[in-house]
């Protein structure tokens, strides 16, 4: 094994509590543990939009790499490189790390969604190498014109469940509905909370379980209309939660609910299938891949009628939700660890390094 350093560039903190933050902290955790050096580069400014302080952090931490030296960008990150990339791709082996393409971020406006794209494809085309987390991904970053033999697809690992507990179907009490990811406006809980007060005669509680800062427009509107629709005592938002306290929300409840526009592979649902959860959501980007048809019912993004039919099927046919609680159980089994997911990300640096000769 080549032992020379390995930056791996992160915009901010990674401690966020984000799906795509959790890959790469596992992903860090796990090549660690493999022996490999991994330097951790939170760059400091605004992302993805960058602003002159993520410019200027960017071009610190390339600049600074020595020759020969294997750099993985986030590709949240990867507008603040722009032309560095490019620029020093000859005596780097800079890898980019997609978790979908900022071009399908729908929280950015058409205009950014267009300038960041153009760059994102700039430096995909220049990297050595693309890491994506899901063959829908891997799809997109090939029309993007990334050579097909540069595309390696790491999905996500899930942490083992000791033992698969299937919910009780028949308990009596509201049905625990859990949500989880960051209250913005791709995340769709204006319309699951829209479809949910179609069923406010249903007996249910929903917890949502991420950041009410990320975006703090979206979540005053949500909190808006929680109240407008009369559900603040069904519907708790608890923001942010350690790992051990998702896990516990994940354990307490009875169904996974997630209205999603897109993801780029859906690492909540994953979660939720490895606790056993039967899914109700809509199947934007690798959604559907993600989700077996025996784990939930999935409906077309924004159609609130269809979300509105499925989740009153799911609080009101027991039979349904426990059969759908058992194929989840099933696919969960089957879902790759942490472990295996860093052993395969390993592999992948590993021919990037063979195919870079170490100069320094």
């Amino acid at each position: 094994m080549d032992k020379r350093s390995i930056h791996f560039v992160v915009p901010g903190t990674i401690q966020r509590k984000t799906g795509g933050y959790g890959y790469d902290r596992r992903i860090i955790d796990g090549l660690r543990k493999r022996g490999r050096d991994v330097r951790l580069h939170e760059l400091e400014g605004r992302f993805p939009r960058p602003d002159a302080t993520a410019v200027t952090a960017a071009t610190n931490m390339i600049e600074s790499a020595l020759d020969g030296a294997l750099v993985i960008v986030d590709g949240l990150a990867l507008p603040a490189f722009a032309s560095l990339v490019e620029r020093n791709a000859p005596r780097l082996c800079i890898i980019a790390l997609i978790h979908h393409l900022l071009a399908d971020e729908t929280s950015l406006d058409d205009a950014d969604r267009c300038v960041l794209g153009e760059i994102e494809i700039r430096c995909l085309g220049a990297a050595r190498s693309v890491i994506v987390t899901s063959p829908t991904t891997a799809t997109s970053v090939l029309r993007a014109g990334v050579s097909r033999k540069n595309i390696s697809v790491v999905t996500p690992g899930t942490k083992p469940v000791s033992t698969a507990i299937i919910p009780d179907c028949d308990e009596t009490g509201p049905l625990r509905l859990l949500s989880v990811g960051s209250v913005i406006p791709r995340k769709g809980y204006r319309i699951l909370i829209s479809a949910l007060a179609a069923c406010r005669t249903r007996d249910w509680r929903l917890t949502i379980v991420g950041s009410l800062r990320a975006d703090s427009a979206t979540t005053a509107e949500v909190r808006e209309l929680i109240d407008r629709e009369d559900l603040v005592d069904r519907i708790h938002l608890t923001g942010e939660l350690d790992d051990a306290q998702l896990q516990a929300e994940y354990r307490r409840a009875d169904v996974f609910v997630l209205a999603s526009e897109f993801e780029g592979y859906g690492m909540a649902f994953a979660e939720a299938m490895a606790q056993s959860l039967p899914i109700v959501g809509s199947g934007g980007g690798a959604v559907a891949d993600t989700v077996q048809a025996d784990c939930g019912l999935l409906v077309p993004v924004g159609d609130a009628a269809a979300l509105t039919d499925a989740l009153d099927r799911v609080m009101t046919d027991a039979p349904l939700r426990c059969g759908l609680a058992a194929g989840a159980a099933r696919a969960g089994r089957q879902l790759p660890s942490w472990g295996a997911a860093a052993a395969k990300f390993d592999t992948v640096l590993e021919a990037a390094i063979r195919a870079t000769p170490l100069t320094v």
